[in-house]
């Protein structure tokens, strides 16, 4: 049943994911035409290379896979994930392929955090909560697929996929007996895929770009560790929404 809901909110996400592509999609189309006047910073999509920064926030979550047979476990009833916001900040860099295709690379360090929840049945329901705050060091690496300028106006669609590290990992972290002290240990590194959709604004001095993403974690990053929070789940992905604005010269 939990599986079930899990399929439900991923299948909503991504719902919501592409209704935004499909309205930047229809803005690429319409911005086919060509522009009446060749508005601010005419000559950028000439530029080999461009460089700038971003800044964003997030909403990190986890697609659980519990165990089977929840009950085995001291009474377990279910297990969720609750999404929290975060912050990223991060160095755009691209690389003109072709004047709309470019290759788009953007090192950034993302705080996140989030809860999951086990809901155990007795006399009264007991929610357990165990915390995971994390530190990643992120490297995605994107094609960007952009339109032709209305004036000062430009959409873009980008997927691509990245390699992220938890700086602040608690792998190593040994558990002792007492459920409350007890914590979920994560693996350190990730890998992803990714896509999204963002427009952009050409200013007298700098371009102005506001991007919408959907990063889903492939690796299952649960470490067993013979404790009930990890022995209960079988798998953990990541999943990430991020909103940012980048500023580039």
């Amino acid at each position: 049943m939990r599986l079930l809901f899990n399929k439900i909110i991923l299948k909503s996400n991504f719902k919501y994911l592409f209704t935004f592509l499909f309205f930047s999609f229809t803005l690429i189309i319409k911005a086919q035409e060509p522009a009446a006047a060749r508005g601010n910073l005419p000559n950028y999509y000439n530029q080999r290379l461009n460089f700038g920064f971003t800044l964003g926030l997030n909403r990190t979550n986890f697609i659980i896979q519990p165990a089977s047979h929840l009950e085995q476990f001291d009474s377990l009833k279910s297990i969720q994930s609750k999404p929290k916001l975060g912050f990223n900040l991060g160095i755009v860099s691209e690389l003109r392929l072709q004047k709309y295709i470019t290759l788009r690379f953007v090192p950034n360090l993302s705080f996140a955090e989030r809860d999951l929840e086990y809901f155990f049945e007795g006399h009264d329901t007991i929610v357990k909560v165990k915390s995971i705050e994390s530190t990643f060091l992120n490297f995605p690496l994107d094609l960007k697929l952009r339109s032709a300028r209305i004036k000062n106006f430009a959409a873009y669609l980008l997927g691509g996929g990245g390699y992220s590290i938890d700086l602040a990992s608690k792998r190593k972290t040994v558990n002792g007996t007492d459920p409350n002290e007890q914590i979920v240990k994560l693996k350190r590194d990730d890998f992803s895929y990714e896509a999204g959709a963002g427009v952009e604004f050409f200013l007298e001095y700098f371009k102005f770009a506001i991007e919408g993403k959907l990063t889903m974690g492939t690796k299952n990053l649960l470490i067993k560790d013979n404790t009930i929070f990890s022995n209960s789940v079988d798998k953990l992905n990541s999943k990430i929404f991020l909103i940012s604005i980048t500023f580039e010269g």
